[in-house]
């Protein structure tokens, strides 16, 4: 085995090392983890807030036991797959070991260690922009078109993943009119990658038209909860936070797309990359939804500054610009992953504060970052349920019905009856109720902020209602969520839960 492959090895061993020691043992999963764990055991072309890719790998977790180091494996595995194609590229531009070893550490010593943390569509969609970069550089090197039809399987695999991989589309279409490689447009292969692509996303279509679109309304409420607190601003200040340690290769691999001249034939992507970020700009984008566009520049950065240091005193800069990106990452662990346990982020809370790590999507400043609230409080929530269903009767009808899907995938991953299926009008639970027998009892569970604490809305309908307890973590945004036991129905549940999935629908 070549050199070379022996330290992109240990490249990969490092980030997989680094994956498994980013979160306090005293967190649990994230809320969206549950959400993807159970769209496993419900396989379709289609969700209600992603396409079917996830879910897919949620089912091959499920086969492997499902468990809390399979859920962490596959976004690390995506990680590491990044890593290989931005390797793969800096070969492609004839990229040095120096090259291979400076675009290594920047992109493992970043942000994509706090996004491959978690088990959401982000880490593949990463991959998925830095394939297709790779792919059309390969393109462009060679004119073969099978890495149109690569590129065409790419794209599919992306968009079966997260829609916003579109905008990759978008962005980079307007680039290539205004370049000389245009021609492109004129090719048989290029129609016939875009036929193929569009073969492999249409089951998701047909799902999409069939299901009235939920892509749609689930933008729509994208937008008027969350998006309408996103500042334009903010979001041009976290793109420099990403790659804040290595920000120097990434912002040089962009200028030299204009003065490099062995880089011309590739001034294309700096254009895309313009067109791409003002895109989301406009749209008020959230800052992480463009973090799949940078590996590719920093290969470029990579490449650029091994020729620029090769000879005289600036060779002595090498070691350095290796090193920089590893002290900064070093001096912002502790602030951007959770590797203090919640009861100690107190000490150190101005300084989440002064990055913006303490506002969540309400646009107001809590006292802990919302990934690391939506970690903490589920087993205790899991926990309160069981002991409610060791209060029923063998052989009875019980639903557990909860405000959110956070809660019901978490119930359904901790569990330990797992003859319940927790489900919520929320998200994809909507479609996933079992109502073929009479529902006899419930084990209801009510969000913090519900203010019917007595439940006076259900005890006309139920003989008995006891309150089993509530989420007492008090860093968990679960704080305060109640579970209640409604034993022994006196009217028809099933039909007034589907008058409920209708108004849900």
């Amino acid at each position: 085995m070549p050199k070379k492959y022996g330290i992109l090895l240990l490249f990969i061993l490092v980030k997989f090392l680094l994956q498994y020691q980013v979160i306090d043992p005293e967190y649990q999963l994230h809320r969206d983890e549950y959400l993807h764990l159970d769209q496993g055991q419900h396989l379709a072309w289609g969700y209600v807030s992603v396409p079917p890719f996830t879910s897919w790998i949620s089912w091959i977790i499920f086969q492997l036991g499902n468990t809390e180091f399979w859920v962490k494996f596959f976004p690390a595995l995506f990680g590491a797959l990044t890593l290989i194609v931005v390797w793969k590229t800096i070969e492609e531009l004839k990229g040095g070991i120096y090259a291979l070893i400076l675009g290594s550490t920047a992109l493992v010593f970043s942000s994509l260690i706090r996004l491959n943390m978690l088990y959401q569509p982000n880490s593949f969609d990463i991959l998925a922009w830095t394939s297709c970069f790779y792919l059309i550089i390969k393109y462009l090197n060679s004119e073969n078109t099978k890495y149109l039809f690569y590129l065409g399987i790419a794209f599919a695999l992306g968009f079966l993943n997260k829609y916003n991989i579109v905008f990759l589309f978008i962005g980079f279409v307007p680039a290539l009119v205004l370049s000389p490689h245009r021609k492109i447009f004129t090719k048989k292969a290029f129609y016939l990658s875009a036929g193929l692509a569009l073969m492999l996303i249409l089951p998701n279509l047909i799902w999409q038209f069939q299901n009235d679109f939920p892509v749609l309304h689930h933008m729509k409420q994208l937008a008027e909860k969350q998006l309408i607190n996103q500042d334009r601003m903010n979001f041009v200040k976290e793109q420099f936070l990403f790659f804040i340690g290595s920000f120097y290769v990434l912002l040089v691999g962009i200028v030299s797309l204009l003065v490099f001249p062995p880089f011309k034939k590739y001034r294309l992507f700096f254009w895309s990359l313009v067109f791409i970020l003002s895109l989301f700009i406009y749209l008020k984008a959230k800052g992480y939804y463009a973090v799949g566009i940078y590996p590719v520049y920093l290969a470029f950065g990579a490449v650029y500054l091994e020729m620029a240091l090769k000879n005289g005193w600036k060779k002595w800069l090498r070691p350095l610009l290796v090193i920089i990106p590893i002290i900064m990452f070093a001096l912002i662990f502790r602030i951007v992953f959770p590797v203090y346990a919640p009861d100690d982020i107190d000490q150190i809370l101005p300084k989440y504060q002064k990055y913006g790590l303490a506002r969540w999507e309400d646009g107001k400043d809590h006292t802990l970052p919302q990934d690391f609230a939506d970690m903490l409080g589920w087993k205790e929530l899991a926990s309160l349920v069981d002991s409610a269903a060791v209060l029923l009767s063998k052989g009875e009808q019980t639903l557990i019905l909860c405000d959110n899907y956070g809660e019901a995938g978490a119930i359904n991953f901790y569990s330990k009856n797992k003859n319940l299926k927790a489900v919520t009008f929320n998200a994809d639970y909507i479609n996933w109720f079992s109502l073929e027998k009479p529902i006899q009892n419930v084990i209801l569970v009510q969000d913090p902020d519900d203010t019917d604490k007595e439940r006076k809305r259900e005890q006309p309908f139920f003989e008995k209602v006891i309150k089993i307890g509530e989420v007492k973590d008090l860093f968990s945004r679960e704080k305060g969520a109640a579970v209640y036991l409604l034993l022994n129905a006196k009217v028809d549940v099933n039909t007034i839960l589907k008058e409920e999935m209708k108004k849900g629908e």
